[in-house]
């Protein structure tokens, strides 16, 4: 009768621990959603709303640069104070909010301007996002949407009929009437030296798998500021290491060789270089499978939703339109240990001879970094047991964009033990051994920004270390190799200089930890002892001592 009634009693209580477990989960997902990205429902319902708004003129994408257009759209992340009321005194859910960038290129003064948009899902309001000091955002300065890209491939063709005689003499490879051995372009920022203008740089390479990687010596600056591309113009060209003015003048020097000329090697027919085919004999064998990842008793991590638990941890994630991978209420055993931990940027500075090369300094947020986080090949980027999420963006688009397979999560084991100890008794034995595995849990996703693939890593010990790191790969940046470009980088290949060149990451880190933010001291000079305490300071921000008395952050220095 005494077993029966224990044995009750603990399934009670198993019972009761299994569906708190769960309640938790649950709770837990809801609080995330807070967090969590605009849905492709909310993206529609947002465009239709404004599209009806006649005071905004929007008009449909129809190929033209003068209309008034979305450009972008993501989640406005609520204040923090509304988020932390939700969050930690169940206080109402903030209002969902859809961050919209709208071009108004049809109208006397053209502008870029944010809205806010809201409630989702059935959005009735809109107000413009005022910056601190009323700055404004320059026309000049919005990305090239695909539509000024199609104009700029127009212009271009224009140019190069008259220069095809020279690309073929240098390259082998033409920009018109081509099939197979075809040029293309690409482009450069920032797009000009000056506030207000819109010149860019365009390197003309090889169309071939690692295009990246072959420059053929040819580049232009357009002009491309105003919204009639029949009114584009070629400011200067740039040829193996010499300016010119004007086309015609080009064409003229180097019809009458009084430049000096280029003539590439066709290292483009049998071995390309730039694939990822690999070449060559290893020493040990490469053609068998290496270690895999497995889970032999399934995963020991939870994802619902955006809301991810693992070992003690918790938190919420998103995937920013314009950043990228963003991580909100970070927990350990239920402590907060950060409210954020997001990426916010990635630029890189360039150096060298060529006018694109001197030029370069990408903000790759410009390019939206969030955009190009494409789908992740599985057994390669990600192990094949990891969970993978969709993402769904609107970035110079008709309609919301889905990303397939554009997150995952995993279990990794480190080896190398999270601790460790070897207790020797120091006459050839041991009195004992302890050690501890070491498994992380990552978030990872990528950004392809044109030719860098930034592989994006957020990793949680299970002592509650978090760690984020970033894995550059993908291709360089090259420029062509001119006689003095040596003192600007390295030969890495014919014709070819690897520039040197800075990157810089940025992360916003929004720790939430319990730490003391004055200084405690204990004065030796009794006239200075407060009439309320034992002699107990603190030093506020100016560099004043005064007395305080003593609160929860405080710690007595005795």
């Amino acid at each position: 009768m005494w077993r029966f009634n224990l044995i009750w009693v603990t399934s009670i209580q198993l019972f009761f621990v299994a569906a708190s477990s769960t309640q938790s989960r649950y709770r837990g997902r809801y609080k995330a959603s807070v967090f969590s990205d605009l849905t492709p429902a909310e993206i529609t319902s947002v465009k239709n709303f404004l599209m009806d708004q006649e005071i905004l003129n929007l008009a449909p994408k129809d190929g033209t640069l003068k209309q008034n257009s979305l450009l972008m759209m993501e989640l406005n992340v609520p204040k923090k104070h509304q988020v932390l009321n939700f969050l930690d005194k169940d206080g109402p859910k903030p209002q969902r909010e859809a961050k919209v960038v709208i071009v108004f290129a049809d109208q006397p003064n053209p502008n870029v301007t944010e809205y806010i948009v809201g409630p989702l899902p059935h959005p009735y309001y809109f107000r413009a996002q005022v910056y601190r000091g009323n700055k404004t955002i320059r026309f000049e300065s919005r990305p090239v949407t695909s539509t000024e890209y199609r104009f700029i491939h127009e212009k271009l063709l224009e140019v190069m009929m008259e220069v095809n005689h020279i690309l073929l003499e240098t390259s082998g490879y033409s920009y018109s009437n081509c099939t197979e051995r075809c040029l293309t372009f690409t482009d450069v920022a920032p797009r000009g030296l000056k506030s207000g203008d819109r010149r860019s740089w365009f390197i003309m390479i090889k169309e071939v798998e690692g295009y990246f990687l072959h420059p053929i010596g040819f580049e232009l600056l357009l002009d491309h500021r105003s919204l009639d591309p029949k009114k584009w113009t070629v400011e200067k060209l740039w040829y193996n290491g010499q300016y010119f003015n004007k086309v015609e003048e080009l064409v003229r020097k180097y019809e009458r060789n009084e430049l000096e000329k280029v003539q590439l090697s066709d290292d483009t027919e049998n071995d390309l270089f730039s694939t990822f085919i690999p070449r060559g004999e290893y020493k040990t064998k490469s053609n068998v499978h290496g270690p895999k990842i497995c889970e032999p008793q399934g995963k020991r991590y939870r994802v619902l939703g955006n809301y991810v638990e693992y070992a003690g941890w918790s938190f919420a994630y998103r995937s920013s339109t314009s950043a990228g991978m963003q991580v909100y209420d970070l927990q350990y055993n239920n402590e907060r240990i950060a409210y954020e931990i997001s990426i916010q940027e990635a630029i890189a500075f360039y150096s060298g001879v060529p006018p694109s090369a001197m030029q370069t300094k990408s903000i790759d947020s410009g390019w939206g970094m969030g955009t190009v986080d494409y789908e992740l090949a599985k057994g390669i980027d990600c192990p094949e047991v990891a969970t993978y999420q969709d993402v769904y963006h609107f970035y110079d688009a008709v309609k919301p964009i889905r990303y397939r397979n554009a997150v995952c999560i995993f279990e990794l084991p480190t080896a190398v033990p999270l601790r460790r100890h070897f207790d020797s008794n120091y006459m050839g034995g041991y009195n004992f051994y302890a050690g501890l595995e070491n498994h992380v849990l990552v978030l990872r996703t990528t950004s392809t920004v044109y030719n860098y693939d930034y592989i994006w890593d957020f990793i949680f010990y299970q002592n509650g270390v978090v760690e984020v790191k970033v894995h550059p790969t993908g291709y360089i940046q090259p420029a062509f190799l001119t006689p003095n470009g040596l003192l600007y980088g390295h030969k890495v290949q014919n014709n070819i200089l690897g520039n040197l060149h800075t990157h810089l990451i940025h992360y916003k880190v929004d720790l939430d930890i319990a730490v003391p933010t004055m200084v405690i001291r204990q004065h030796s000079d009794q006239s200075e002892k407060p009439k309320n305490g034992p002699g107990l300071f603190y030093r506020d921000v100016r560099g004043h001592c005064k007395n305080k008395n003593v609160t929860s952050y405080l710690t007595r220095i005795s």
